[in-house]
């Protein structure tokens, strides 16, 4: 096929450059943060807070078994705005934008048809825009081993040797080590290697010593924490390579064709994927096009080595959307340049009318479920709902014509357009659809005078859930309700427990404290209603003092704050 990759235009920058800032950072507050994320951002703020800055910590405890690269890139932007979500997330958002420009210039660079149309498919993929939403590391690593990528292309194509892009593809290499240590050397590098060795011939002759030394910077750049932690603290570096070793083994085991629905982390191009695959059976041409046959044969490695892992989740697929874009980029470009000659067959028009019109119909659909889920419940006004039903009208008229004249890059524009409309417009009006609207957040305790300074338990025997951590913005240590010597020790305190506090302390212990009772707080983001809504998340939270000694004071019952005092609940 006729090769249309030109050089960088300021028009596809800008292009760029837009989807990008609405993509990632408009609106990023809206979902509340989950395990993963509050897990993050918790160990960020408690480095920026307390200066942990070599090792990092989590609720108090040692935070090791992640390198600490995104986890200083977000304590950096918590000592800028402090409790600022929209930046913690934005930071994220930053190295997505990485990724976006690097998949972009490495499609430039090796002159894949569409540069633009592959990378517009690649932002509008469900999984790169949650995980640039969101406080992910993820998207850290990836990004970085893609510009690692990108370099390392550009030496291989070369007729000479670069040593400068050979020396720069290391260091994104070793900041991607010093992400997440090795997940996308072997997720997304190897399989590059390995698609680029069968696909392309690369002579290294006089390049050899250029690439040793870019092993050399990438394992410098990306082990030195490592090798700092092994320096000062062997005995934790060697329990928690063990713990995570294991992890791999025995968290999250799934069958080894646990991945076979990737096609659906592409979220409104999941039949488009199988398509492009599927390519070669009515096109024989396809077959020898190495533009065509190198990113298909880098998504199946990458599915092959990660189908090998026995631990398995969603979100490991990630790095498959960058050679699953630029497949569904080449079938994209593939239809255009047909269809302009008149040269398509039966199989090309019927295969992408039915793209077409499966996208048109998903788009359509979207009235009768904001009827359902947002306009019925109440959670939008009725002209909101009317302007919703105008803009779908507007899309599926437009797709509905970019199906019938056959132009498939009008549909993957629409389709963006789409996408960038509804993160600026109807993503804050679908956000009871994601927290639970009575959510009363223990966040709530950082406006009680009482507890300034105060710190803050949990009941030993009770696992505490991260995200109670992130939404009170302060550490939340265990606690031996029954040992009186440590209770008293740690007074006064503010207390988490499940039931009131009068029946879970022991009277001997309860006889030696005054009690305030704060709240109840309720952090579930999801409704009561909901499958997922769990009393993990329920908590008393009580101010314990010590009780006055003799003649100090008439001894205080436990009480609600500002309110006429209550008696003590056992």
């Amino acid at each position: 096929m006729k090769k249309h990759a030109g050089p960088h235009t300021r028009r596809d920058l800008l292009v760029l450059a837009v989807v990008c800032i609405i993509t990632f950072f408009v609106h990023n507050r809206v979902i509340y943060p989950d395990i993963m994320e509050a897990r993050n951002i918790v160990a960020a703020r408690e480095m920026a807070g307390e200066g942990h800055w070599l090792s990092p910590t989590m609720n108090g405890e040692p935070r090791l078994e992640k390198p600490p690269l995104p986890t200083w890139i977000t304590a950096l932007a918590e000592s800028a705005a402090p409790g600022s979500l929209a930046l913690e997330r934005g930071a994220a958002g930053a190295a997505a934008v990485v990724l976006v420009f690097f998949f972009y210039a490495f499609a430039v660079g090796m002159r894949f048809p569409r540069p633009l149309i592959s990378t517009l498919l690649l932002c509008t993929c469900y999984n790169l825009v949650l995980m640039g939403r969101t406080a992910s590391w993820d998207i850290y690593c990836h990004a970085f081993m893609l510009g690692a990528i990108f370099f390392l292309s550009r030496a291989l194509r070369a007729p000479q040797c670069r040593w400068g892009d050979f020396v720069a593809g290391g260091v994104m290499a070793g900041l991607s080590l010093l992400s997440k240590g090795p997940v996308s050397l072997y997720a997304l590098l190897l399989p590059f290697l390995l698609s680029w060795a069968l696909c392309f011939r690369t002579p290294m002759r006089g390049k050899r010593a250029a690439a040793a030394v870019a092993v050399a910077v990438m394992l410098a750049v990306g082990l030195w924490w490592y090798l700092y932690l092994w320096l000062s603290d062997p005995g934790t570096l060697a329990a928690v390579a063990g713990k995570e070793s294991g992890a791999w083994m025995s968290h999250n085991v799934r069958p080894w064709w646990y991945y076979w629905t990737f096609p659906g982390e592409t979220g409104v191009w999941a039949l488009l994927l199988p398509t492009a695959l599927l390519l070669p059976l009515w096109a024989k041409e396809v077959r020898r096009d190495r533009n065509y046959l190198f990113p298909v044969l880098w998504m199946a490695a990458m599915l092959v080595l990660l189908s090998l892992l026995p631990e398995k989740k969603n979100r490991y697929l990630l790095p498959v959307l960058i050679p699953a874009s630029y497949a569904m980029g080449y079938l994209a470009a593939w239809w255009n340049e047909r269809f302009r000659q008149g040269t398509a067959s039966g199989a090309d028009r019927w295969s992408f009318r039915i793209n077409a019109w499966t996208v048109t119909l998903a788009v359509a659909a979207t009235v009768p479920a904001a009827w359902l889920f947002l306009r019925r419940p109440g959670h939008i006004p009725l002209p909101a709902f009317v302007l919703l039903c105008a803009a779908v009208a507007v899309a599926v008229s437009a797709l509905g014509r970019a199906a019938v004249r056959l132009r498939p890059f009008a549909t993957v524009g629409w389709v963006a357009g789409l996408f960038l409309a509804a993160e600026c417009f109807a993503l804050p009006l679908m956000r009871p659809l994601f927290n639970n609207p009575r959510m009363k957040s223990i966040a709530e305790t950082c406006e009680v005078e009482a507890l300034d300074g105060v710190p803050f338990y949990h009941d030993l025997r009770s696992p505490l859930r991260i995200e109670l951590v992130y939404a009170a913005g302060r550490k939340i240590r265990p606690l031996n309700l029954s040992d009186a010597e440590a209770l008293q020790g740690v007074l006064p305190c503010a207390l988490l427990t499940h039931r009131r506090v009068g029946e879970v302390l022991p009277g001997s212990v309860w006889s030696q404290v005054d009690s305030l009772y704060v709240g109840r707080y309720d952090d579930n983001r999801w409704a009561p209603t909901h499958r997922r809504y769990s009393d993990d998340f329920r908590y008393h939270v009580t101010l314990l003092t010590a009780k006055p000694r003799a003649g100090e004071g008439e001894r205080r019952r436990e009480r609600e704050p500002g309110k006429v005092p209550a008696e003590r609940a056992r």
